[in-house]
């Protein structure tokens, strides 16, 4: 790909993470960015990620190849009149919200269908902000895209082979069907996750108990309750109606295990839960999906001094970084003493081997 000039309107963890990659995978690129955070476009261009910055949007965005809309969902929408003059035939504007639908309609309304592609790159993390921001972020994760009607096929293979330079995998299709299938496997599973949380915190005793020995399994299915608030309502605001429809089906799907408990049809629960276990197993483990995947092994450890800095040395004389590392106090649903997370796939693979070659026992999920 020849080079290339990429305006961003928001720098946060997405945005970010898509300026820091473009400007790794794409030579010769030339990034001008905007954020509401001076701070924030202060340390991308020390950092450089970014060549120029805006304190507004204006004519540093003339000449772009593609304006990159990531701001928060509902406020993406507020950027188009702004964005409109600096648009040129060749430009495509696109944005990285994980909801379609909203920002579609904004674009119909606004008469810019030739040029937008919506975008959604499904990867993320708990954490945001552009500290947090990296550019293999989008490494093997899948990236959406949701092209307006009158978009030409020109743009389109443009924008596919720019996501795959960036090392993600491209993925077109409807802004509606997009926002039903999120709604089921990214948006719900946040709702659930914070439901559960807030339901054990509201059934614990006075002294905490169920706080203190919630861990494990618990706290890996609710990890993703530990999102942004903010970010969280704006989405369910932005996708509301997709979500209400899956929010009712899985609450009658709960109805249907409920009702197998009460009539205690052993049968029947046990192909309830084979038949999750067999279609989970048979999801793809290595491609990212809309919420961040963890690498975190498991392994038995003799409860004696230098225990962990034993293991901790293993890792590091092989140069393998760690990004977490705890006993494990409850193993109900856990095998293993010690919880090792790694940052990559790679170190995680690395990890394992290191720990087997000298004779640890590991368990991986």
């Amino acid at each position: 790909m020849s080079s290339i000039k990429t305006g961003f309107i928001g720098l946060g963890l997405i945005g970010g993470s898509l300026a820091k990659a473009i400007r790794l995978f794409v030579p010769g690129c030339t990034i001008v960015a905007y954020d509401c955070d001076q701070n924030t476009l202060a340390n991308a261009v020390r950092e450089g990620t970014v060549d120029s910055v805006s304190s507004s949007v204006d004519d540093s965005f003339l000449g772009c190849d593609y304006i990159f809309l990531c701001a928060p969902v509902s406020a993406n929408a507020a950027y188009l009149t702004a964005v409109k003059p600096y648009i040129g035939s060749d430009t495509i504007l696109t944005d990285a919200g994980s909801v379609k639908t909203d920002i579609h309609r904004a674009v119909i309304e606004n008469h810019m269908e030739s040029c937008f592609i919506g975008g959604h790159p499904m990867a993320g993390s708990e954490k945001t902000g552009f500290s947090y921001a990296k550019a293999a972020l989008f490494e093997n994760a899948y990236y959406i895209l949701t092209p307006e009607k009158n978009v030409s096929p020109d743009k389109i293979s443009r924008y596919k082979a720019l996501v795959e330079q960036i090392h993600a995998m491209p993925l077109i299709m409807d802004c509606a069907r997009h926002d039903e299938i999120t709604a089921a496997i990214s948006h719900l599973p946040h709702i659930i996750a914070s439901g559960l949380v807030n339901y054990v915190r509201s059934s614990d005793s006075p002294d905490g108990v169920m706080r203190q020995i919630a861990a494990g399994g618990f706290r890996d299915i609710t990890r993703i309750a530990s999102s942004s608030p903010d970010m969280w309502q704006q989405i369910c605001l932005a996708n509301h109606d997709s979500i209400l429809k899956s929010l009712r089906n899985y609450t009658a799907s709960l109805k249907e295990i409920e009702s197998l408990l009460e009539e205690g049809d052993g049968t029947k629960l046990r192909e309830y839960f084979s038949e999750a276990r067999d279609y989970r197993d048979s999801m793809p483990d290595r491609a990212s999906g809309p919420i961040e995947k963890t690498f975190v092994l498991y392994c038995d450890l003799v409860d004696e001094a230098g225990g962990i800095a034993t293991i901790a040395t293993i890792l590091a004389t092989q140069n393998i970084s760690i990004k977490n590392i705890g006993i494990i106090h409850n193993r109900e649903f856990e095998e293993g003493v010690l919880r090792i997370e790694f940052y990559d796939g790679t170190s995680y693979d690395r990890g394992v081997a290191s720990l087997e070659r000298h004779h640890y026992t590991v368990y991986t999920r």
